[in-house]
């Protein structure tokens, strides 16, 4: 049996475009309609923590309401002849629903919540119980919170998704602007003499390294992606 090698996948949320989930630089959707400072940062979650829950419960429907696209299932197809290990800065679960099973969420997930207290327990919610209200606690009595890493906070899974990287055979981006840090960052962990792709439908900077760009969705880059790959094998 070869060893197979190593595609490590940075995906951001044009990943989940075509699934029908907003993105949160795009016109319209959820995002367009609040500020930042107001639901996704942790002076936001002191401030008015009823519209922060508010916010989440209506993010965890509008994802119980869509599946996963056909980039998603592709990568799972790419598991058969290659280690796939995915980075996502997205906080929906479509890539396990899809059936990738090595998925690394930088920025917290959705259908998850966590303890406001001191040991930050973590707890899965379910698609019949997916809302968050004031007063629902942990078993200590803390107040739950979205197991969201919200703008300003620190990336706990950051050092590990450096490791994934500076391992990889060959490196994807899709989805992604690379505006967000820490996690635009990751690029500059891709050892020199790995090929980069990026599928993006828009124009994109290089950021001053080769990178392979296929100017299409998800789904229809993924397809182009896949037969490129086949000189890898």
């Amino acid at each position: 049996m070869y060893n197979k090698k190593k595609l490590v996948v940075l995906t951001g949320a044009g990943m989940s475009v075509e699934s029908g989930l907003s993105t949160f630089r795009g016109a319209g959707g959820m995002w367009g309609q609040h500020r930042v400072e107001d639901v996704a940062t942790i002076e936001a979650w002191y401030r008015d923590k009823q519209k922060v829950l508010d916010f989440y419960n209506i993010r965890r429907k509008e994802l119980l309401g869509v599946k996963p696209n056909l980039g998603h299932a592709v990568l799972v197809e790419l598991e058969k002849d290659f280690d796939v290990k995915i980075i996502t800065q997205n906080v929906d679960n479509l890539h396990e629903q899809a059936g990738s099973t090595h998925v690394l969420h930088l920025h917290g997930e959705l259908m998850k919540v966590r303890s406001c207290g001191p040991g930050a327990e973590v707890y899965d919610l379910s698609p019949d119980n997916y809302e968050t209200r004031l007063g629902d606690t942990c078993p200590k009595g803390y107040q739950l919170r979205p197991h969201i890493v919200w703008f300003g906070e620190a990336v706990p899974e950051m050092n590990i998704a450096i490791d994934i990287v500076e391992k990889a055979d060959i490196f994807l981006i899709i989805g992604t602007s690379l505006q967000v840090y820490p996690a635009a960052s990751l690029l500059r962990y891709v050892p020199a003499e790995v090929s980069v792709y990026m599928i993006d439908p828009n124009e994109v900077s290089a950021n001053n390294r080769e990178i392979n760009i296929i100017n299409k969705g998800a789904g229809e880059g993924m397809l182009e992606l896949k037969e490129k790959l086949r000189k890898y094998l």
